[in-house]
């Protein structure tokens, strides 16, 4: 069986679906309750910025799968990170 390219893209578009709806539940829950306690600051700040890495890197090689996913996936984190931010600055915590 030879993979093509069209069947490569597919499992890239599989897998960052996947990978970006993961996020959907924490986002909507968050969102939601606005409770962030129990969420690590330091784990979204990385992961905020290695999404935004992945998309920058996504941008120079021009690749439609990996621009998209890490669009939708960093307004996710970023909103649960400016949630966890805000809720440690006016002490929610």
């Amino acid at each position: 069986m030879t993979i093509t390219p069209e069947i490569i893209d597919i499992i890239g578009y599989i897998s960052a679906s996947l990978t970006t709806a993961s996020f959907l539940p924490q986002a909507f829950l968050t969102l939601k309750t606005k409770d962030t306690q129990s969420l690590s600051l330091s784990m979204y700040t990385m992961f905020t910025l290695g999404v935004l890495g992945w998309l920058v890197y996504g941008i120079f090689i021009a690749n439609k799968v990996i621009i998209v996913a890490n669009i939708i996936t960093l307004i996710l984190a970023t909103s649960i990170l400016g949630f966890k931010i805000y809720n440690m600055l006016t002490n929610k915590e």
